[in-house]
């Protein structure tokens, strides 16, 4: 049974960043109700609208895991273990943006699937064999007819872009090899619930995993977890090890037991954690507004700093336009000089002398906070502040 918990109200898509600020159409797929739901019986947590892909992942797709340091030593240091450990003769890897895992590894022995096309042609220009395309059965055959077999199959904050997971499991187990690993990593539900983040929640993020989800999905696929690991990307992540379950090379790590055990206790189980959940966001949104509407009367400026679509989920659920968050600052590129999603807020260019006459920063990359923190340290050192609202609507300086 598939029970709601969860109605973060009408929300626009949170990559779609507009040149001219507009009067969104709900009819025209421009709006969407964002409600989140949990499955009793496989305990999956998705959203309830599904958005036709081509909406969402285009060529004009504008996020870039290169443009955060976070993520670069993330994945260096994940590239260095696969390598180390796994030793793969065919990698693959299923959404790999701009190449920031995959530079990592050899051009000759690795493929990269990637639907964003103007992603796919920083691949392409950096020599390895890319796929422009979505990631399903058709191609996982197109992929194997070619190669053969893939050793390991990797795939970070792209599997809960994808509605079908049937089809995506389906698809792995017919390209990897007998001895073969899959690896996925994506937000942590348990993480999410905990921090009442509810910003992880948008159309581009179909689900939110726990393990118990996962472990339930992939068991019918002949498929199994034989590690799992806690990682701090995207406010806090989990990192999954599968492998088919005739695979008795792999031990299974006392973490799966472990993670699943926590996840029990937590209540990722229960509906009632979910009901819990929805009413500690509401008091969350409630305590936000009061927090920017107690500043804005005070006179001082507040400007948000990183123009992300967990943004786009905060400000559209709270209503926060342009009357409390003069505009917002952002280093990719193709955001700069377009309007937050829903909003008359317009995003600029980050200079280094953007905190001149700012008394606060909203922190909508709220998750690359420590990253930040140590960019902004002149900031914070003359009384600068930031404002964040995971866990709880706050202003901190440290």
């Amino acid at each position: 049974m598939i029970k709601s918990f969860l109605n973060l109200g009408v929300q626009p898509l949170a990559n779609q960043y507009l040149k001219k600020p507009k009067i969104l159409s709900e009819k025209k797929g421009e709006l969407y109700n964002l409600k989140v739901c949990f499955d009793t019986k496989s305990k999956l947590v998705s959203i309830s609208k599904k958005i036709p892909v081509k909406k969402m992942f285009n060529s004009t797709y504008p996020y870039k895991s290169s443009m955060s340091k976070t993520m670069l030593k993330s994945f260096k240091n994940l590239s260095e273990n696969i390598k180390k450990k796994f030793n793969p003769k065919l990698f693959l890897e299923i959404g790999s943006n701009d190449g920031a895992l995959i530079k990592n590894f050899n051009l000759k022995n690795t493929i990269c699937v990637e639907p964003c096309s103007n992603l796919a042609k920083i691949t392409k220009k950096m020599g390895y064999f890319t796929y422009a395309k979505y990631w399903n059965y058709s191609l996982s055959k197109t992929i194997k007819k070619k190669f053969n077999y893939v050793d390991v199959v990797y795939a970070a904050n792209t599997l809960t872009h994808i509605a079908n997971l049937n089809d995506v499991f389906r698809s792995i187990t017919n390209i990897l090899s007998k001895n073969g690993v899959l690896i996925i990593e994506d937000p942590s539900l348990l993480e999410c619930i905990k921090k009442t983040s509810y910003d992880q929640f948008y159309n581009e993020h179909i689900y939110v995993f726990s393990t118990l989800a996962v472990s339930n999905i992939i068991n019918k696929f002949g498929l199994e977890l034989f590690d799992v690991k806690k990682i701090n990307t995207h406010g806090g992540s989990l990192r999954y090890f599968i492998k088919r379950k005739n695979n008795k090379n792999l031990n299974i790590s006392k973490n799966v037991s472990s993670q699943i055990y926590t996840e029990v206790k937590f209540g990722l189980n229960k509906f009632s954690t979910y009901k819990k959940f929805g009413k500690a966001t509401c008091e969350s949104k409630k305590k936000l507004i009061l927090l920017l509407n107690k500043i804005k009367r005070k006179n001082k400026t507040i400007i948000g700093y990183g123009a992300t679509a967990k943004a786009t989920t905060v400000l559209n659920y709270c209503n926060i336009d342009e009357r409390i968050i003069d505009f917002f600052v952002d280093t990719t590129p193709d955001k700069i000089n377009k309007f937050m999603p829903g909003k008359k807020i317009i995003i600029k260019k980050y200079k280094k002398n953007i905190h001149k006459n700012i008394d606060y920063f909203f922190l909508g990359a709220w998750n690359f906070k420590k990253e930040i923190f140590n960019k902004e340290k002149k900031f914070i050192k003359k009384g600068g502040k930031f404002i964040v609202h995971v866990p709880s609507p706050k202003i901190i300086n440290k």
